[in-house]
């Protein structure tokens, strides 16, 4: 369309833009704010939108589907806004206010993804959890979605902060405000909490876990607590345990036993077909006799809680608040004169209890089978490749007492279910092919489990085939025992750890299953029919010490007969 001259002059002037003036806009994001502007500012967000997990788990509680429940609500949010001015007050200095706001959004972005995506709370269990994962567990944790959320609410913020300009006045200026903050931040901490004692008070005691939801200081909290009463145990602060221990001699035409006891990972009890599962998970171990019990409760609801927990002598209650460090059941076994071996399938270890015995890592078995592996994990049956030969390095002298071999297993660590089991053991599907569990269909989610519960049967029913050829020499045994159970989406829980307390009984819910060769049967006492007969009878972790030293013999003072579930069998014998 043409303009004519007349027209183009009547129209008014252009508005003229200036390079060198901003506009309104950034003008106001480049006026300075005051510390306690950054520091409100940031404790509102974390209150907020960081702690969306715990504001999602208390809309679902009754006690606040009301007025004054949306009151205290707004009330609990306040209280947590002010702690956090509070905290940051105290270091609103200039070269630490941005950096330590910066370590809460970013702290607060982590827990806020974890809790919203797999249902879990941050407490001292998850951060050992967290503390002891190598590389290779936390690569499979990596997701798009958790990149956008941690830049959404972590990153973007921060950045946010350090681009802001900070209006800072004289040291002394600066200390007198801090303090006037401090103050103001504590006086409507404590207005909130009078108001609203009761319904914290009542919410606090009836819902504990809601306390393990305030974000991140459940984070720091949990990380002091580790570190105060660490997890993992050094070598020079553990005391010796059962030194009397000791083997009789074996009996005219005994043979020296040849355990396998394998240390199951993150199996539950319902998803065994032994126990009355609807899928048939476990076809070749029921073709074995087995005994299967199926009321076995675990120490812990992680590895690094149960297998420490289920290698001592003290039971789960004794063992959370035990004095000192002890030595554990492969170290009482070793001492007695068996040759022991630990084989280990996981990068993350046997968490401290394997560290004074003969073991071969992930690292050593991937070199021994690469075509078990893929890329830097193997299949469980890697375990089995050259282990005739791996025994026989043993000391001869103690391979003539007896060996024991503990093999921990990969099974079925999550979240990527979908890696632990070989193509041809893939028989429900489909299977969720993600490590981001809340993207899949539920029923996928427990496909993939139940496919690693099928391939588990395979190399469980694979290693009692590899010990029946030694019956010839040795009296074999296997035990399979789990550490701990899994949480498959239900009530949009995933994965593991929740703390013990208020965990659902499927992580803390573990298979234990026997196979006796008859020679081992006839040493031991201990028969396999006497053991299915216990099924449904309550058992747990606390009792997985003292029924290994049962069925192998050892003679020592910290054996308790009443823990050991072998020990009525030999008794009707």
């Amino acid at each position: 369309m043409h303009l004519s001259s007349s027209r183009t002059a009547a129209l008014p002037p252009a508005p003229h833009f200036s390079a060198a003036r901003p506009s309104r806009a950034l003008q106001l994001l480049n006026r300075p704010i005051s510390p306690f502007g950054a520091a409100l500012l940031a404790a509102l967000w974390i209150a907020g939108i960081g702690n969306l997990a715990l504001w999602r788990a208390m809309a679902d509680l009754p006690e606040v589907a009301n007025a004054r429940g949306l009151a205290f609500g707004i009330g609990f949010g306040v209280a947590i806004a002010a702690i956090h001015v509070a905290l940051f007050s105290l270091l609103a200095w200039r070269w630490t206010l941005k950096p330590v706001i910066t370590l809460f959004l970013l702290a607060a972005a982590g827990g806020a993804y974890f809790m919203l995506s797999y249902g879990v709370v941050i407490d001292r269990s998850m951060m050992v959890n967290v503390l002891l994962t190598d590389g290779r567990e936390a690569r499979e944790l990596l997701s798009l979605r958790m990149l956008g959320a941690l830049l959404a609410l972590g990153v973007l913020p921060a950045a946010l902060l350090w681009r802001a300009r900070i209006a800072w006045t004289t040291p002394l200026r600066q200390l007198r405000q801090n303090a006037i903050v401090f103050a103001a931040s504590c006086a409507v901490l404590a207005s909130a909490g009078g108001l609203f004692f009761p319904d914290l008070s009542a919410t606090m005691r009836n819902h504990t876990q809601l306390r393990y939801l305030i974000n991140p200081l459940n984070s720091f909290y949990a990380l002091a607590i580790v570190g105060r009463q660490p997890v993992q145990r050094s070598g020079v602060a553990v005391l010796p345990l059962g030194e009397d221990a000791h083997l009789p001699a074996l009996a005219a035409g005994a043979k020296p036993p040849l355990m396998v006891m394998v240390v199951g990972e993150t199996a539950r009890a319902d998803h065994i077909g032994l126990n009355g599962y609807a899928r048939d998970t476990t076809p070749r171990l029921a073709s074995e006799g087995v005994a299967s019990l199926r009321n076995v409760w675990s120490c812990g609801t992680n590895t690094a809680a149960s297998v420490p927990c289920m290698f001592s002598n003290l039971g789960r209650e004794a063992f959370e608040n035990r004095p000192a460090n002890t030595e554990g059941l492969a170290d009482v076994l070793q001492r007695a004169g068996y040759a022991v071996l630990w084989l280990d399938n996981q990068a993350g270890g046997c968490k401290g209890v394997c560290d004074r015995v003969p073991k071969v890592d992930y690292r050593a078995l991937q070199a021994a089978a690469p075509e078990l592996c893929q890329g830097d994990e193997c299949f469980d049956e890697v375990m089995l490749r050259g282990l005739d030969e791996r025994i026989a390095r043993l000391p001869a002298e103690r391979r003539a007492r007896g060996v024991v071999v503990f093999m921990h297993q990969m099974g079925s660590h999550g979240p990527a279910y979908y890696l632990r089991s070989p193509a041809r053991f893939k028989r429900f599907t489909p299977e969720c092919t993600t490590n981001a569990l809340q993207q899949c269909a539920r029923e996928q989610v427990v496909n993939a489990y139940d496919n690693t519960m099928a391939y588990t049967d395979h190399f469980l029913a694979s290693t009692i085939d590899w010990l029946k050829t030694r019956e010839a020499q040795w009296a074999p045994a296997l035990v399979y025992v789990s550490d701990h159970g899994e949480s498959l989406g239900e009530n949009n829980l995933y994965l593991h750890g929740l703390p013990y307390r208020f965990a659902p009984d499927v992580q803390k819910h573990v298979p234990w299953i026997s196979w006796f060769s008859p020679q081992f049967e006839r040493q031991s006492g201990v028969s396999t029919a006497c053991l299915k007969a216990k099924a449904d009878e309550r058992l747990s972790h606390d009792d997985y010490f003292h029924s290994a030293l049962g069925l192998l013999n050892v003679q020592t003072r910290v054996y308790e007969a009443a823990r050991d579930i072998g020990a009525s069998c030999r008794a009707a014998t």
